[in-house]
């Protein structure tokens, strides 16, 4: 019998502070995951949001016998691609290139953002539409525009997984009040996350929660920013 994409798929969540970048403050008060999926079969794998030791990230998926194909990047914020945060200078996509010339995935609203925290230029990245795929051996990755806490905030969606960045955490959403951000957008994209189906797993981008993912139908119950009904009733409670 021939494998099937669940077999070969190659999918690991990794925390900040914890599976990496143990020693590095920042890393550790942050709680970011950063995400490696891949296929085994091909031995390639992409990254998700880089950041901090971004040696260590790829270090990692070389021990699990994989390289790093490329990387997926759900937003411009320093503390998931790398740049300037706080007065801190977080490692980021930008270290990863000077190791190994991969493509930089991002939304199309995003590039000029990404742009401006990391110091890459355009030719360096690879904008999408969302609902665009990128393939990872035979591992399908459909991106998923959701902008509210950014302009190109973007979640990945694989094999039942939904990788939400900080559209949606599991209690709790992305923060609407920095530059780019749109509570109103926000809704929108949360109302459209919130229709996958029950048994999607959400894994979120930090680890603000005691359990590292949920199910939608747990998230969708307990989650307080699902408890307003239209568009009208969430501005009031999280319009600024």
């Amino acid at each position: 019998m021939s494998d099937t994409p669940a077999d070969r798929l190659f999918f690991r969540q990794l925390l900040s502070g914890r599976d990496y970048a143990v020693n590095d403050p920042m890393a550790r008060q942050m709680v970011n995951f950063s995400y490696a999926i891949g296929d085994r079969s091909t031995g390639e794998a992409v990254l998700v949001d880089p950041a901090y030791a971004v040696g260590e990230l790829v270090d990692l998926v070389e021990a699990e016998g994989l390289r790093v194909s490329g990387v997926l990047a759900t937003h411009y914020h320093a503390d998931h691609v790398g740049g300037s945060m706080m007065g801190h200078t977080i490692e980021g996509v930008a270290n990863l290139l000077e190791r190994s010339s991969v493509p930089i995935h991002v939304n199309k609203h995003e590039v000029p953002w990404v742009v401006r925290t990391t110091g890459l230029t355009e030719a360096d990245l690879v904008a999408h539409e969302s609902g665009d795929v990128v393939t990872v051996g035979e591992i399908d990755i459909t991106l998923v525009h959701t902008p509210g806490h950014t302009p190109g905030s973007q979640c990945f969606l694989t094999l039942g997984c939904l990788v939400s960045g900080d559209t949606l955490f599991l209690d709790g959403c992305g923060r609407t009040d920095l530059p780019g951000s749109d509570p109103a957008q926000m809704y929108d994209s949360l109302t459209l996350l919130s229709s996958l189906p029950d048994d999607t797993v959400v894994l979120p981008g930090h680890r603000y929660s005691e359990a590292p993912a949920a199910q939608m139908s747990d998230v969708r119950d307990s989650n307080y920013v699902f408890r307003p009904r239209t568009r009208e009733q969430w501005m009031m409670m999280f319009g600024h």
